[in-house]
């Protein structure tokens, strides 16, 4: 008992230290892709405390960060756009669509759930989760690098001189630091993402250097601080935009497309902390509860979002392995936008920069490059097609393009795999005995296996190595029969299983007397000496 006790009083002391660093590492993420979007640096922060707070109590992944994320950003830019362009520019109608369109994202991802659509992320292919593993990784990366420009004028500059420097060595130590704690014994279950933030924060302060904070980040953004309120129902978007079929085919798309990126996010970061954790998430339980936090969200007046890979995996490496820290995530960036503002925005920016490198080398699948020689090249191809895909356009593409391809390979290299074994049995009847699946990619290959005109006058079709998988299928064994039945042959059908059977009497009456039934066949029967077996087989155990 004092063991379990002492177990779980660590778990919760590693959930609540993980989800504080969380939380800083949430608040310039939040406001940069508020930036992205268009939007108030407010509306990405009270995204990431909604949709955390939400998801880390009923969701199905303890230990998964959810808040604001740049894939769902990118999206929101255009629907801002479009709506600011149906107003007057003081009206802001963007924002108040924004809301409406989380709203209807939300309704969709509970439905997803609801009819349980979130088993079908199992069929995603292994290199398609490796493609999104990198991808992310380099989306992420070429995120941070943003952080190396400065304001000058109207334009974004890249660092130089000693700005630079300041930049490149606050961001090394944070990374030294962040690999080297945990190899010291005596530090080994401290968060070594939290202490790094602390120390370069504290050298920066103390030290009074010249370089970019989080405050400053948020300033230069077009934003007049961090400092805000609890979020309130926002009612004015009910009031602002017109309540009608018009409104709805605009969002919809937006919705749908919202909806689809942050479920295939979500799903496919909940499979990779499963990985690192060795435990499994409730993926339909996952979908209502991100749903339901986008509904919130978009009601209180935030952006939306979904699962975030980085945090998650900053949260896991911390020893977050529960519910408590996703929730003291959410609770302590809350507690930062209301009372902390002033402290927050003293932490330098390299320190969370350096944080988020730790994560991309960590999240990067550099096992991927190793084995590159030694899987398929259809799959190599997958593995950088999804990656690239991923970067260039939005993970939810990449990843439905991944997963086509995936099938298109699998289907043409199964089609190849129709065999028929020919065979004259002593009355003079010819038997095919047809190998592997048959379904519409096999056809073709199937229908090459018979010469039906040359063909002796009785001939058998023997299925029992072959698996009759769809429709075509079915259509193909119909037309074969026809052919040689206008041939005047005779012909008959074995093993087909009972499904098949089905449908071929239900297809055409032709088939009754054309499909043996209760074929009694010693291939399906064991085969052993009685005198093996003294006593009854009752008694043995197989």
């Amino acid at each position: 008992m004092t063991e379990f006790i002492t177990k779980r009083v660590n778990n919760v002391r590693n959930d609540v230290l993980s989800g504080i660093t969380v939380a800083l590492a949430l608040v310039p993420e939040a406001v940069a892709f508020a930036f992205v979007a268009g939007v108030d640096p407010l509306v990405g922060l009270y995204a990431a405390f909604m949709v955390g707070l939400i998801t880390s109590i009923f969701g199905g992944r303890p230990g998964m960060i959810s808040g604001a994320t740049g894939a769902l950003a990118v999206v929101m830019v255009s629907l801002v756009s479009e709506g600011n362009a149906m107003g007057s520019p003081d009206e802001s109608l963007g924002l108040y669509y924004l809301f409406l369109t989380v709203i209807l994202m939300g309704v969709l991802q509970v439905l997803a759930g609801l009819f349980k659509l979130g088993k079908f992320v199992r069929l995603i292919p292994h290199p398609v989760m490796m493609g999104f593993v990198n991808g992310l990784a380099i989306v992420i990366f070429l995120s941070q690098l943003g952080m190396f420009k400065t304001i000058d004028g109207t334009d974004k500059v890249w660092l130089e001189g000693v700005s630079l420097w300041y930049m490149v060595g606050l961001v090394g130590l944070t990374m030294l630091i962040m690999w080297g704690l945990p190899k010291i014994k005596a530090t080994k279950k401290l968060p070594e993402a939290l202490i790094a933030i602390i120390v370069v924060s504290g050298i920066v302060i103390f030290s009074n250097l010249d370089v970019a904070t989080v405050g400053s980040f948020i300033r230069d953004g077009g934003g007049e601080g961090l400092k805000g309120s609890f979020p309130v129902p926002v009612f004015d978007t009910f009031s602002k935009i017109p309540m009608n079929m018009d409104t709805f085919w605009f969002i919809f798309p937006y919705a749908g497309i919202l909806a689809a990126i942050g479920l295939i996010e979500s799903l496919m970061t909940l499979n990779l902390i499963d990985d690192l954790t060795e435990t499994r998430g409730n993926s339909n339980r996952e979908c209502v509860a991100q749903g339901g936090a986008n509904i919130i969200t978009g009601l209180f007046g935030g952006m939306g979002g979904c699962a975030m890979i980085g945090q998650s995996i900053i949260n896991i490496k911390g020893g977050g392995r529960g519910r408590l820290s996703g929730l003291t995530a959410a609770v302590f960036l809350l507690i930062f936008i209301l009372f902390g503002s002033s402290y927050i925005e003293q932490v330098p920016i390299a320190a969370l920069v350096g944080v988020m490198f730790m994560v991309v080398i960590g999240t990067f699948a550099w096992s991927s490059f190793r084995i590159m020689n030694k899987i398929p090249k259809s799959d190599v191809f997958v593995l950088i097609l999804v990656s690239s895909l991923t970067v260039i356009f939005d993970l939810a593409f990449a990843v439905i393009a991944g997963v086509i391809v995936s099938a298109l390979v699998f289907a043409w290299e199964n089609a190849r795999k129709i065999r028929a074994r020919k065979r004259i049995k002593d009355d003079g009847t010819k038997v095919y005995e047809i190998w592997g699946p048959l379904f519409f990619g096999s056809i073709a290959t199937f229908n090459e296996k018979f010469d039906v005109k040359n063909d002796p006058e009785s001939v058998e079709i023997d299925f029992v190595e072959a698996r009759v998988s769809d429709h075509s299928a079915i259509e193909a064994i119909f037309a074969l029969v026809e052919k040689y039945q206008a041939e005047g042959k005779n012909i008959k059908l074995k093993h087909l299983s009972k499904d098949c059977k089905i449908l071929l009497y239900k297809a055409s009456p032709i088939f009754v007397g054309i499909i043996e039934e209760g074929i009694d066949d010693p291939r399906y029967h064991l085969a052993a000496n009685p005198e093996d077996f003294p006593k009854p087989l009752a008694e043995y155990k197989f």
